[in-house]
């Protein structure tokens, strides 16, 4: 629960859901499961694809879909894993991390934030997602991670979404 909220998560790969007819095929699923007042936000890793371009698409398409719903969409630029970046100090010693690992400079240019983490933990350990995205998402400082641009976007969207109407 989330200020009296039910929150509902509804996991699907982003090239299905950036596919015509399937974003809005899963936000009528999602819709069905949160009750007439829920609020829906769309998180999608922007990999290649520009956030100020591929958002707005799919918010117009969500929009469309669900008139009814308050929708947001965030693209995290290029992937989630930046913003675990943007926040290193509090992953430290978490996962494999170095306890005093340093945030790179511009975190959200790295192309490959997984590929950096990997690198961190070490010869042999490795970043796996499925494994470690979890633990290092309720680790990491959401405050340190407002630094990235796209990250300080998803705040500013959750806390309209939370807002009481």
């Amino acid at each position: 629960m989330l200020l009296g909220q039910q929150i509902e998560v509804l996991r699907v790969g982003r090239q299905k859901v950036i596919k015509p007819g399937e974003l809005e095929r899963r936000l009528n699923r999602l819709a069905g499961r949160t009750g007439r007042d829920g609020r829906i936000l769309v998180l999608l890793d922007a990999n290649k694809d520009c956030p100020a371009v591929l958002g707005p698409d799919l918010l117009e398409r969500a929009r469309r879909a669900r008139s009814d719903r308050t929708v947001r969409v965030v693209l995290a630029k290029a992937e989630y894993e930046a913003w675990f970046l943007a926040a290193a100090p509090s992953i430290g010693g978490q996962c494999g991390l170095p306890a005093h690992i340093q945030a790179p400079g511009d975190p959200e240019s790295i192309r490959n934030a997984k590929q950096w983490l990997a690198k961190q933990m070490g010869a042999g350990k490795g970043y796996y997602p499925a494994r470690e995205l979890v633990t290092l998402t309720r680790s990491f400082d959401m405050q340190a991670a407002r630094s990235a641009p796209s990250f300080e976007k998803m705040w500013r969207d959750v806390m309209a979404l939370v807002r009481p109407r």
